[in-house]
């Protein structure tokens, strides 16, 4: 079988190899027929220079330099449902940075107040003194709130005179129970306005997405009915609806890192209360035990 292929094939070369000789003489002789009558060569260019080329005039595109990318002038140009989220985003922006800068403010006010009565409670003056002190002063913040809880609860005691071993315990427990929920009270009067910073940090970017898809599911449409893809018109709708997840994220950034911040500062003072009331319950404690004896 393999000698009869190959005596095959080389019968079918002998048979083509005129064919191709024959083939390549016509071609030949095309050539030399046409080459008379091929047209004269272009005269040389001339050495004029070079006129610019108006793009404003000839329709081609420029590099969006006559397109106003201004945030106003995004905002304006945006559907009306983008334009609803940027709004949104915006106040809650505005809101963010409001409670943020006044929630410094006021933990800052705390903490140097918290040093102050740290000062004068353990200047060795007695309760007495120091509780009418800040009757005076009039003293609103955390710790020096704790203290008065306990101490008006400490003379509630004594109110009916002697108090004898056995009610003890239950007075201790009122003046745990007392400062316990005066921490509470105060440490979420600190903690006000820190949701909104977490809904805003979580939810914020989601909104400026909702608001880019909305807007470039419109810019697509617009597109479609145009007939143009060229990049003056994609390129104006696409800018618009980024702003949209743009300011999402300018609102969500600030108001995650503030919460995280506030959040761990709020629970620092909370610590710093717990062990305060734990100091003062340890010393009134000792107090009733020898006014029992």
């Amino acid at each position: 079988m393999e000698f009869t292929a190959l005596a095959l094939i080389h019968e079918a070369v002998a048979f083509a190899k005129p064919l191709l000789a024959f083939a390549d003489s016509l071609a030949h002789l095309a050539d030399s027929v046409q080459a008379p009558q091929s047209a004269p060569l272009a005269p040389p260019p001339s050495s004029a220079p070079l006129q610019p080329i108006d793009v404003t005039t000839t329709g081609g595109e420029t590099n969006g330099a006559g397109v106003d990318m201004s945030p106003v002038a995004l905002f304006m140009k945006a559907d009306i449902v983008v334009k609803a989220v940027m709004g949104v985003l915006f106040l809650a922006s505005l809101w963010s940075w409001a409670i943020i800068f006044g929630k410094w403010m006021r933990i800052g006010h705390v903490r140097a107040q918290a040093d102050k009565f740290e000062h004068l409670f353990w200047s060795g003056r007695s309760l007495d003194d120091v509780y009418a002190t800040l009757q005076a002063r009039q003293e609103h913040h955390p710790m020096a709130h704790v203290f008065v809880s306990g101490m008006r609860e400490w003379k509630r005691s004594f109110e009916t005179g002697h108090v004898s071993a056995g009610i003890i315990p239950s007075v201790k427990d009122r003046i745990a129970k007392v400062m316990s929920v005066a921490i509470g009270r105060e440490v979420t009067r600190l903690e006000s306005s820190l949701g909104f910073l977490a809904t805003v940090g979580v939810n914020a970017t989601f909104i400026g997405l909702f608001g880019t898809v909305w807007g470039i599911m419109n810019s697509f449409r617009q597109i479609a009915a145009s007939h143009d893809t060229s990049l003056a018109v994609v390129a104006p709708g696409i800018a618009e609806t980024l702003f949209a997840t743009a300011m999402g994220l300018l609102a969500a950034i600030p108001a995650s890192v503030a919460y995280n911040h506030f959040s761990s500062s709020v629970g620092r003072i909370a610590s710093r209360l717990e062990g305060f009331s734990d100091e003062f319950a340890a010393i009134l404690s000792r107090q009733l035990d020898d006014k029992a004896r």
